[in-house]
């Protein structure tokens, strides 16, 4: 373990495990659980802080869920989820059970239902890292200079430990540990690192997060959802209930001015905003900037929320004479030549369109344009995506782009959409691509100033309210639809 040492250990209460058939009360339990051991942690480093030496070290555990199957009983073949593939041993820890309470409750009834038999809920054998006792974390960093003049942190904390933080269990890497095959994607550590970056790189607590997302590369798309997301407020009929910027500036339905939160001195990295509805169901949109890498390391941290679905909303090169500006491309296929997903997901996994999202993204832009049918084809054209991770391709050589090009019928160039989707496939998240065409560089088309700002006037709010409308439609599925059979593999966890 992390800092471990043969000095005496002062542990937290032992938490011995209990049989639930009752979801609500498993969760409950976990509840229970988690907060009592992250303030144990909290009183020691106040004690610490305040001067009081401490002789050994302290250490709480994580929550965990444990189910223990004997057979290799046949399911519902529908399913794609909320089930474990075969008899044996499956446990996965848990952390922030308050925010989670719904995906938890969900996912336990689902075992308890296709099993029949009861979780096991108590402590785990995985430390909780000091950091991850503070939601936010501002509080270790604050008090650890004040700290320091008495012990050194690790002497007599747990400290966040890479190797159990790996992407291992989403990756089809892991080996089992002593037989105990894993529940979810991800363990408890993994995912309060998640939460932590995307407090720093959104400048929003995790809890605004919403379960349908749009990714988006221009800040002129962010502008436009601001605007909308304030007209939706002050519809009653919308179902929305309140919008929320950086800074965690909250705006209820029914307000002009946001009632609580405060503006950060410099937006973050990558902005978020969370359209909010009853039970997550809203929508949250995230600049993402420029670029493969960022698209990775937001939908890292997004995915361990579990969203229904991400789309990538944003500008792209038209690789066809016949296409203009402002047309959409809808991807059912990606070229990846982004990069940055090699060692996790190699480039021979196809990434499969999802029919759902699809057909979803394809009747929004009917309904949006008001062109159907073959009539449709006149501002969409559906194809496959090349992504890459150098912006100024245009000074390569370009005999050689323009032939794979060729080669792969790719429509369309972008930096981010094959990397989200690649991500969502990788973290059995829902995706989809739906992008405009701002320029033409094969074909002498290129983005200057003046032809961008008319261009940006003119087709943001229309391919924004496109997005809205597709991830309403797909908040109207079920679930169980949604999360498709093509996103699991045959050894899976039966957290969705």
């Amino acid at each position: 373990m992390n800092g471990s040492s043969t000095r005496p250990i002062e542990y937290s209460p032992e938490c011995p495990f209990e049989a639930f058939t009752d979801a609500d009360k498993a969760v409950d339990r976990l509840v229970e659980i988690f907060e009592r051991n992250t303030a144990f942690l909290r009183d020691a480093f106040q004690e610490l802080i305040a001067g009081k030496p401490r002789e050994g070290r302290v250490r709480a555990f994580y929550p965990e869920v444990r189910l223990v199957t004997e057979s290799h009983g046949r399911l519902d073949s529908r399913l794609a989820y909320g089930f474990v593939s075969g008899p044996g041993d499956h446990a996965t820890t848990v952390t922030r059970p308050d925010l989670f309470r719904h995906y938890l409750k969900s996912q336990i009834s689902l075992l308890m239902r296709n099993h029949e038999v009861p979780v096991m809920i108590g402590a785990s054998e995985m430390p909780i890292p000091l950091h991850f006792a503070f939601y936010d974390g501002t509080h270790v960093e604050g008090g650890a200079a004040a700290a320091q003049l008495n012990q050194p942190l690790a002497d007599v904390f747990d400290l966040p430990d890479l190797s159990v933080m790996d992407d291992a269990i989403a990756n089809g890497t892991y080996e089992p540990v002593d037989g105990v095959m894993p529940l979810s994607s991800f363990t408890a550590p993994r995912v309060d690192y998640s939460l932590h970056r995307l407090q720093h790189y959104t400048a929003t607590a995790a809890e605004h997060f919403q379960n349908y997302v749009l990714f988006t590369n221009y800040q002129f798309y962010i502008d436009e959802f601001c605007r909308m997301a304030h007209d939706l407020l002050a519809d009653p009929d919308s179902g929305y209930e309140a919008f929320v910027e950086p800074g965690n500036l909250v705006t209820l339905a029914g307000d002009l001015e946001p009632s609580s939160g405060t503006a950060p001195a410099r937006l973050p990295q990558m902005p978020a905003y969370h359209l909010k509805r009853k039970g997550q169901g809203g929508i949250t949109m995230v600049n993402i900037g420029v670029g493969p890498s960022n698209a990775k390391t937001i939908t890292d941290h997004v995915a361990v929320l579990r969203p229904h679905a991400w789309l990538m909303l944003g500008h792209c090169a038209g690789l066809r004479n016949s296409q203009t500006l402002g047309d959409y491309v809808l991807a059912h296929g990606y070229v990846r030549e982004d990069n940055v997903l090699n060692q996790d997901l190699p480039t021979w996994v196809p990434i499969p369109p999802l029919a759902e999202v699809q057909v979803a993204l394809e009747d929004a832009v009917t309904e949006i344009t008001g062109y159907d049918g073959y009539e449709l084809k006149r501002v969409m054209r559906t194809g496959t995506v090349a992504s890459i991770d150098n912006r100024n391709w245009e000074l390569w050589d370009q005999r050689g782009l323009v032939q794979r090009f060729s080669q792969s019928r790719a429509i369309a160039l972008d930096m981010e959409s094959a990397t989200i989707a690649a991500n969502g496939f990788r973290f059995r998240v829902p995706y989809g691509t739906l992008l405009c065409v701002s320029d033409k560089p094969l074909h002498g088309e290129l983005k200057l100033p003046g032809m961008a700002t008319d261009f940006y006037k003119r087709q943001v709010a229309q391919h924004l309210e496109i997005g809205i409308r597709a991830l309403e439609k797909l908040r109207a599925m079920p679930s169980e639809s949604l999360h498709s059979r093509k996103l699991r593999s045959f050894a899976e966890t039966a957290f969705q």
